[in-house]
């Protein structure tokens, strides 16, 4: 499909139209913050997939992700190599985290997007904030359409408990994770 398309446009997103969008992996990021102690680290996973199912009405819509925890990266390949330990992702036996939603609302001018988060053979629902960024035609012909997104999860909550003690009470690695999307999907024809 593109922009010359006869599909009706969804109501509360310009441009979009329903059907099956793609998420375009060179023009998105997964991303992550935690604490380690008086700084954050950032990370990123470089490998995922996933789609997004337009429907007719925006709350029947579907948000679909795979993510390889192998392909994690924080620009430091000791600690990468850590995360992807038992300590952490336990990649040898959970090797993939995923994400598929359960039903999305109008938040005023943003949207909320729940859904049942996997990481390590643990399931919890998590809710992410959203925006839409909008549509365009890429340069290939291609509709694209534009979402930015963030939640906040405990990463004790998915079995992901390792820490080593700092100065008095305090623990060096955070137990709160902030995870930032940055999605451009393509509509599939």
């Amino acid at each position: 499909m593109s922009e010359t398309s006869t599909a009706t446009p969804i109501a509360n997103l310009p441009g979009v139209v329903a059907g099956t969008w793609a998420i375009d992996v060179a023009h998105s990021e997964v991303g992550f913050t935690v604490r380690h102690l008086m700084s954050k680290v950032r990370g990123v996973f470089a490998e995922y997939s996933g789609t997004i199912e337009i429907a007719e009405k925006v709350e029947d819509s579907k948000v679909s992700v795979e993510i390889d925890l192998n392909s994690v990266t924080t620009r430091n390949e000791t600690r990468d190599n850590h995360l992807r330990s038992s300590d952490f992702f336990n990649i040898e036996t959970s090797p993939k985290m995923t994400f598929v939603s359960t039903s999305v609302r109008a938040n005023g001018d943003d949207w909320i997007l729940t859904g049942d988060l996997t990481i390590r053979e643990v399931t919890k629902q998590v809710e992410l904030e959203f925006e839409f960024l909008g549509v365009e035609q890429n340069p290939y012909g291609q509709t694209v359409a534009g979402f930015e997104a963030k939640t906040k999860i405990n990463r004790y909550d998915f079995g992901v408990d390792f820490n080593m003690p700092g100065a008095g009470e305090r623990l060096v690695i955070g137990e709160k994770v902030d995870i930032h999307l940055i999605v451009e999907a393509a509509l599939q024809a």
